[in-house]
């Protein structure tokens, strides 16, 4: 159950003190209305906590969006089980690394054909001519840092895909854009805040409006992002067993946004920065870390979190912390059931398991906001560097 820290509602029992301190600043802006919900995989984020839920009235903070606008999961069920797969999976790993490029600032070698409706979107005008051609280039393609495809088996042995990435170089530079913009106008108006990240744009004005269809536009284009991935890696899938097939079922859903929702009785928007949407009846993704469990969860709808779960595991240590603090060994040991890049094992110990909250924790935690509809245990991770 949750506890209440003034005008913050925490699920987690494992919480950074700098992370209650950061929420509970946002929680006393003006315009937030009702509280601050923290979820399980709470901790300290760049302008915002991570796993926070920030209703507001009048105004969206950009920060708390984050600078991965539309960051979020897409899951697909595949018709058999784990015996159709191959014994090795290494060569499906590689397949997969050569149709989904991954990496800081990684893209394709050329336009991709999907971008072309997405860029002929009125609300994509704002784009730059450069940020276009970065559009197009990098549409199906993963990032870095905690994104990931992984081939995985539930309970039943039953073969999932599932894959983390979000709107990649051109949602980062509308982020940075307008929560410059933001930061300005605070400082042409003398606000003080209580965290220069808390700059806020008000409804209404222009400056708002285009934030908004920046976001929007940019939370399109991760779905879109995901969807042209999946496709890819299915095909790949597709060839290791031995012919094409139907999907089971498909999940796609965003951790980074803000939308319009109606909350104990009152129109706000919603800002889930690190959280899923979770009404009842919703399916969503959780993950792990790498070497751990993930899952595919149904909402409970519970209203005090404003319908809403952990997108993850959330950090226990920084990315600094985890490169100072573990060994590449440990991380081998923990990825040793699985096909992965092994050969960049050095530059993914910032992913290191150890660096996670216990997943078990985090979903016993929320047990009042999900109930679990399948445990994912994953065979095949591939990771951007």
């Amino acid at each position: 159950m949750p506890r209440r820290h003034g005008n913050v509602l925490n699920w987690a029992t494992e919480l950074d003190p700098a992370a209650l301190e950061q929420a509970q600043r946002a929680a006393s802006m003006p315009f937030v209305e009702g509280h601050v919900a923290l979820m399980p995989d709470a901790h300290v984020g760049l302008g915002a906590t991570v796993g926070s839920v920030i209703p507001t009235r009048g105004a969206v903070i950009p920060s708390a969006v984050g600078v991965d606008i539309g960051c979020g999961m897409i899951a697909v069920e595949c018709p058999f089980t784990a015996d159709r797969l191959p014994d090795d999976l290494t060569r499906l790993h590689s397949e997969i690394e050569r149709v989904v490029p991954a990496g800081v600032g990684r893209g394709h070698d050329r336009a991709q054909a999907a971008a072309a409706d997405l860029l002929a979107d009125p609300r994509a005008e704002q784009l730059t001519d450069a940020q276009r051609k970065v559009a197009a280039k990098q549409l199906g393609t993963l990032g870095s840092g905690n994104h990931f495809v992984e081939v995985c088996l539930d309970e039943r042995d039953r073969v999932w895909v599932v894959l983390h990435s979000g709107s990649r170089g051109v949602g980062n530079q509308l982020a940075q854009r307008h929560i410059e913009s933001a930061k300005g106008l605070m400082a042409e108006y003398f606000e003080e805040l209580p965290d220069p990240d808390l700059a806020y744009l008000v409804e209404g004005t222009p400056e708002f409006d285009e934030y908004l269809a920046a976001m929007l536009w940019a939370q399109d284009y991760a779905m879109a992002n995901r969807e042209v991935m999946m496709d890819a890696v299915l095909a790949k899938l597709a060839d290791a067993v031995g012919g094409r097939f139907r999907e089971a079922s498909r999940i796609n859903c965003h951790h980074n946004f803000t939308e319009r929702e109606r909350h104990f009785g009152k129109e706000v928007w919603v800002t889930r920065k690190g959280a899923i949407r979770a009404r009842r009846g919703e399916l969503g993704i959780i993950p792990g870390s790498m070497g751990t469990r993930s899952y595919v969860v149904e909402g409970l709808g519970n209203p005090d979190s404003y319908e809403s779960c952990a997108h993850g595991a959330g950090r226990r240590l920084s990315r600094r912390q985890a490169r100072r603090r573990l060994d590449v060994e440990g991380l081998r040991t923990a990825m040793a059931h699985a096909a992965w890049n092994e050969r960049d094992a050095k530059r993914l110990i910032d992913e290191d398991p150890r660096s996670y909250k216990d997943i078990d924790q985090v979903m016993e935690d929320q047990r009042d906001l999900v109930r679990v509809r399948h445990t994912l245990r994953q065979v095949l991770n591939y990771k951007g560097t």
